[in-house]
């Protein structure tokens, strides 16, 4: 099972899998949760305490992605499949553009 910790700002706020039937899940920390100034790192992820699943990587982390040309720079340099989602937002969104990034939880 590939993962990777989910950071908003310099706070950890959860956790981002593929299971092994390439399912997809976030979950809130529930330390994150917890806290009274606690937001949502998306509008299509509300805060709740339950696990967010998916077939496939969710569109909200698959935006992070790059496209374009900086992707092409990133399949050519890890050597990455460009379908296999999750291992380049394993690879390549530990600086993402915006408040969010995902740490492969080897590098977390």
């Amino acid at each position: 099972m590939r993962s990777g910790s989910v950071w908003l700002d310099r706070e950890r706020v959860g956790t981002v899998a593929e299971l092994p039937d390439g399912t997809c899940r976030f979950s809130y920390d529930p330390a994150w949760l917890d806290r009274p100034d606690a937001t949502p790192i998306s509008v299509t992820l509300p805060l709740r305490p339950d696990p967010w699943e998916s077939r496939g990587i969710h569109p909200f982390f698959d935006g992070l992605i790059p496209e374009g040309w900086l992707l092409d720079l990133a399949v050519r340099n890890w050597k990455i499949d460009p379908s296999d989602r999750m291992a380049l937002l394993l690879a390549v969104c530990a600086d993402c553009v915006g408040a969010v990034r995902v740490l492969a939880d080897e590098a977390a």
